[in-house]
């Protein structure tokens, strides 16, 4: 049997992958689009910021609920804030967090 020598490819792609440490924050941006809830609110946002309580009457939950899930997607700066008073709206972060949606969905309905 005939050996094959993977070596120069090999070589390029050890070199080419990231660091352990940006694979790990990779794979916990990732982990914040695993819920729905939280996928809810992104598509909430497409449209233009919105404050708390009307995401809340939007997906029928709670203010605190929401709350708890707007705190994980700031940690994941997927979402930005700003406060106007008393209020605070909340928006995308920027584009790439529609385009990481877009290409999410462009790859689930590939195919059906």
């Amino acid at each position: 049997m005939m050996k094959h020598d993977h070596s120069e490819l090999l070589s390029r792609v050890k070199n080419d992958l990231p660091t352990d440490e940006l694979l790990c924050d990779l794979s916990d941006l990732y982990k914040v689009f695993g819920d729905t809830t939280r996928l809810k609110i992104l598509f909430s946002l497409f449209e233009g910021e919105l404050c708390v309580c009307a995401i809340a009457e939007l997906l029928g939950m709670t203010q605190p609920a929401i709350s708890h899930q707007l705190k994980k997607l700031r940690k994941a700066e997927l979402v930005g804030s700003r406060r106007s008073g008393k209020m605070i709206y909340y928006s995308l972060a920027d584009n790439h967090v529609k385009a990481i949606m877009a290409q999410g969905f462009e790859h689930i309905l590939e195919g059906k």
